[in-house]
């Protein structure tokens, strides 16, 4: 596969070595994440359930949200890896999407994997060009 980004095959170990960490007592689908960064960092992020699921939280978003606590830049790749989705790569979810377009913008790359290492790339605009875009 040629890479969109050279630090896509590095993201993906990351999001890989996230999932293990995963808390996911309720649905057992372990999700790891992870954001690189224009200042070079690589931000993990991992599934956080909670018996309310609505106070869930995705990889994805965790990944971003770090790189913002963290000032660690603007996000030019998020990767994830999880299990498939109905026979089909998993993408991340609309609300991660949205988080990712506020954050990173409609050139951020998104890459995916599953478990036997099959992979995915995409800018974010292919995956999300109708979203509501900030101002500017």
């Amino acid at each position: 596969m040629e890479w969109l980004h050279d630090r896509c095959p590095d993201a993906l170990a990351a999001a890989r070595e996230a999932r293990e960490r995963a808390y996911v007592p309720y649905s057992g689908f372990q999700m790891g994440a992870a954001v690189v960064t224009s200042t070079g960092a690589t931000m993990p992020g991992t599934l956080v359930e909670n018996v309310s699921l609505g106070l869930a939280m995705c990889a994805e978003r965790v990944a971003l949200f770090s790189t913002v606590a963290r000032g660690e830049g603007q996000p030019q790749i998020l990767a994830l890896v999880a299990k498939r989705t109905n026979k089909r790569l998993t993408f991340p979810c609309g609300a991660c999407l949205q988080v990712a377009l506020e954050l990173g913008g409609n050139d951020l790359i998104v890459v995916v994997s599953d478990l036997k290492g099959e992979c995915a790339q995409a800018r974010l605009g292919e995956l999300a060009g109708r979203l509501p875009h900030k101002p500017g």
